[in-house]
């Protein structure tokens, strides 16, 4: 694995990227796309703006896709995109409303866990390359053996117990391993990494609003965090101890050609 290069934020707060790591996510973004005087992004999932904001302010040409529309208004009403307002449009990741041929590059962060058909949606972002583009797939990695990892792969037995059904298989490596066989590249590159203190509370706070643990009945939500916090404190000595991590943001880009486009 090669390293873009390695930064400190100058702040860390669950999710959020600070000015420094954006900087560099969007550096390596645009120097893994073809050479042009101003190459057009597609972000496919692009959510609130965590990522894409950072193109939003530079002035690149860019343009956001999400489905979901309370995201899209969010990322509207952002205030640290230098002023500037971001091309957003609603719309189906597997039924495009663009031509074919549009963008130099498509810009996929951590969409594959809720695709009901990852073949199609690569498909479409296939489709509105141009050839040759390129196909970038971007995901935060936390250290296998981290507070996070810990908490969530504990959180995840507690449900089974409880009779939850299980989160929907990721779909990344499946997609990876398909775009590693009809397109050049996938290497991974870490764009930027950082350190970042959690502590098992924390786990707790966020995971409560997440969107797959919220939508639970409450007895059930409640009696997992009660697990939970119980293991924790017997694992950790405290739901406030702290640790250091060391966190990265990945990116595999994957040159399509027009032999490769549909």
């Amino acid at each position: 694995m090669s390293t873009y290069d390695i930064v400190a934020p100058t702040y860390d707060e669950f999710r959020a990227l600070s000015d420094a790591v954006l900087a560099r996510i969007r550096r390596a973004v645009v120097d893994a796309m073809p050479l042009s005087s101003r190459p057009r992004l597609l972000d496919l999932g692009a959510g609130s703006g965590r990522v894409g904001r950072a193109f939003v302010a530079a002035g690149d040409d860019y343009v956001g896709v999400d489905l979901s529309l309370g995201m899209l208004r969010q990322f509207a009403r952002r205030d640290d995109t230098n002023h500037r307002r971001p091309r957003l449009v609603q719309a189906d990741g597997e039924r495009l409303p663009f031509a074919d041929a549009l963008f130099d590059g498509v810009l996929l962060v951590q969409v594959f866990g809720g695709l009901d058909d990852w073949r199609r949606f690569l498909g479409e972002a296939r489709r509105v390359l141009r050839s040759p583009g390129a196909l970038i797939l971007g995901r935060g990695v936390l250290p296998d053996g981290g507070v996070d990892a810990r908490m969530k792969e504990r959180l995840d037995a507690i449900l089974a117990e409880i009779g939850v059904p299980p989160r929907r298989k990721n779909a990344r490596d499946d997609a990876q391993r398909w775009l590693a066989s009809i397109a050049d590249g996938g290497a991974p590159v870490v764009a930027s990494a950082w350190d970042a203190e959690r502590t098992p509370r924390g786990f707790v706070e966020r995971h409560r609003r997440g969107a797959r643990f919220s939508a639970l009945p409450e007895p059930i939500k409640d009696e997992a965090m009660r697990r939970l916090s119980a293991w924790a404190v017997s694992e950790f000595g405290s739901l406030d101890a702290p640790s250091r991590e060391r966190h990265t943001f990945e990116l595999r880009t994957f040159t399509v050609h027009e032999e490769t486009r549909r």
